[in-house]
């Protein structure tokens, strides 16, 4: 016999958990709309020369690749076979991989339907997608993200606007967050400030990971990149940088005085500031991180990210603007800038700080049960109407002894109970019950529809 079994890195849902996923996509769903975002969904699947190339050495490696159709290794030539070398083998026998993000699905999507959309395109999309990760505490193999991007316009504008869709999402999840910026530009000046311009992809991913292996392991990776003492130096005098938004930033113009695209960057935030405080004041802190990478290549401009206040978590969002994505694509000159939202550390927040509302496991309202067939059929058209009211009810299937269907109401967690016998039919009042107070009262079937709404 099989044991079932699912892979590592991917899970479950229970109908509970569901429900709180929903809030969560529903919340994040409202929002987007609220700012103009219209849905799109693209395949699970998409071509290997779309996704490769696209997330840096490391993405390419965190990339899940799927096996040609049918004898996928007829075609290919025996000595390359004798090598045993998957790499070797890779490019002839997988065309598709499974999406690893939905921004570069999203540029191709661009690309594709140009001549159907209209610029500036300002699309949502909430799907799951695939990385080949070491799965650990808040990081999945399989994960839904929320996505939220606009691209034919190259306004800073739209920074401050997703930035504030940040801002309203967590706060009507009631999650502190604090939400934090900085600019590719800055980064770039940061490298041409410690003649090290050309390793800036070096710097971005190291950095990128300073939360995990601290400054002295940033120091290491660094170093065996080749960076001198001397250029890390100035480097981790970015890292330094005390004070608020615009203290920050002035310190920063002072390190970036001879780098006319850190200073662009410089001037981005700026005006992102600007823009920000003109639209009135965010629940949840902005503020300015020049460690923030996010180490995608794609990024040109700001990068934002988003970290949980009162638990311990990676981040719960991050995105940024990458003026020259669709061109990977033929198609040049559109900028674009978008966010993402990690459903799934959200959820493990919420459920670890207990945020999600009772409404939010909200399934069946009302149970009804009886005592033989006569009571089930009265009842039947009683729960077609309780249902035409918008009221989520069950009819429990078989007249089994009560005990057991009021088992079966609180196994389900279901609020609300109506039992029908005999005096039931005769009075027209159902005797409705409170399961959590255990609180019995004869009502009608209008009064129980009013009593549940």
């Amino acid at each position: 016999m099989i044991k079932p079994t699912i892979p590592s890195g991917t899970r479950d849902f229970s109908p509970e958990e569901v429900y709180k996923r929903q809030y969560i996509f529903s919340t994040v769903r409202s929002v987007f709309e609220k700012y103009g975002y219209q849905p799109i969904e693209t395949p699970t699947m998409e071509t290997l020369s779309t996704l490769e190339g696209k997330y840096g050495e490391e993405g390419d490696r965190l990339l899940y690749r799927v096996l040609n159709s049918g004898d996928f290794l007829k075609e290919v030539d025996k000595p390359k076979l004798e090598t045993r070398n998957s790499k070797l083998l890779l490019s002839e026998i997988s065309e598709k991989g499974l999406r690893y993000d939905l921004t570069v699905p999203f540029a191709r999507y661009v690309v594709m339907h140009q001549n159907e959309i209209t610029f500036p395109f300002k699309r949502y999309q909430m799907q799951p997608v695939f990385r080949a990760d070491r799965p650990q505490r808040g990081r999945y193999r399989e994960f839904f993200q929320c996505d939220a991007d606009v691209v034919g316009s190259d306004s800073l504008l739209n920074e401050m606007e997703l930035i504030r869709i940040y801002d309203e999402v967590f706060t009507a999840l009631k999650l502190n967050v604090t939400i934090k910026v900085n600019n590719r530009k800055v980064l770039a000046g940061m490298a041409e400030s410690s003649n090290a311009i050309e390793k800036l992809i070096d710097i971005t991913i190291a950095i990128d990971k300073l939360d995990i292996i601290g400054i002295q392991g940033v120091r290491q990776v660094l170093t065996e990149k080749g960076i001198s003492e001397s250029q890390l130096q100035i480097i981790e005098r970015f890292f330094g940088l005390q004070g608020k938004f615009n203290d920050k930033l002035s310190s920063a113009k002072k390190l970036l005085s001879s780098s006319e695209t850190g200073m662009k960057g410089i001037f981005e935030l700026e005006k992102v500031d600007e823009y920000l405080a003109m639209s009135g004041a965010t629940k949840n802190p902005v503020e300015v991180d020049f460690t923030l990478a996010r180490g995608l290549n794609y990024y040109t401009g700001a990068i934002i990210e988003v970290k949980p206040n009162d638990v311990s978590m990676g981040s719960l969002g991050g995105g940024g603007r990458y003026d020259d994505l669709t061109g990977m694509f033929g198609l040049k000159g559109v900028s674009g800038v978008g966010i993402s939202f990690g459903a799934d550390r959200i959820y493990d927040v919420m459920e670890e700080l207990k945020l999600f509302p009772a409404s939010a496991a909200k399934g069946t309202q009302v149970l009804f049960c009886y005592f033989d067939e006569a009571f089930q059929n009265y009842c039947l058209p009683l729960v077609k109407q309780v249902r035409d009211a918008g009221v989520a009810a069950e009819i429990y299937p078989s007249p089994e002894k009560m005990k057991k269907q009021l088992k079966y109401a609180n196994d389900k967690k279901i609020p609300f109970v109506a039992v029908v016998g005999a005096h039931e039919m005769q009075s027209g009042k159902l005797a409705f019950k409170d399961m959590e107070s255990g609180e019995q009262t004869g009502l009608t079937i209008d009064e129980i529809i009013q009593r549940i709404r």
